[in-house]
């Protein structure tokens, strides 16, 4: 599985796109789970639901399971049946 998810960092266009464009939305994420200046814990869903998106646009949807029961631990997504877990973390 790892040798698809790989293939996102072999694109040097989309490599670019990422750099330029993944900070921008997060902050968005960040602006958008903030009240009276805290970060509420939904920003890492915000993160994941753009990872997500991320993956859809590389991969395709037909590529890209995003109907995960709630109960599933450990799983956000399924990349060509293989099941992903999305961590995400603000570094300072």
């Amino acid at each position: 599985m790892s040798s698809r998810i790989d293939e996102i960092f072999e694109d040097e266009i989309l490599v670019n796109k990422i750099k330029t464009r993944l900070p921008y939305l997060f902050q968005l994420a960040e602006l958008e789970s903030s009240r009276a200046g805290k970060i509420g814990m939904e920003v890492g869903s915000l993160r994941g639901r753009i990872i997500v998106a991320l993956l859809i646009y590389k991969f395709g949807e037909e590529n890209v399971e995003t109907e995960i029961p709630i109960t599933e631990p450990e799983i956000d997504v399924k990349l060509f049946d293989e099941p992903v877990s999305i961590k995400t973390k603000k570094t300072f």
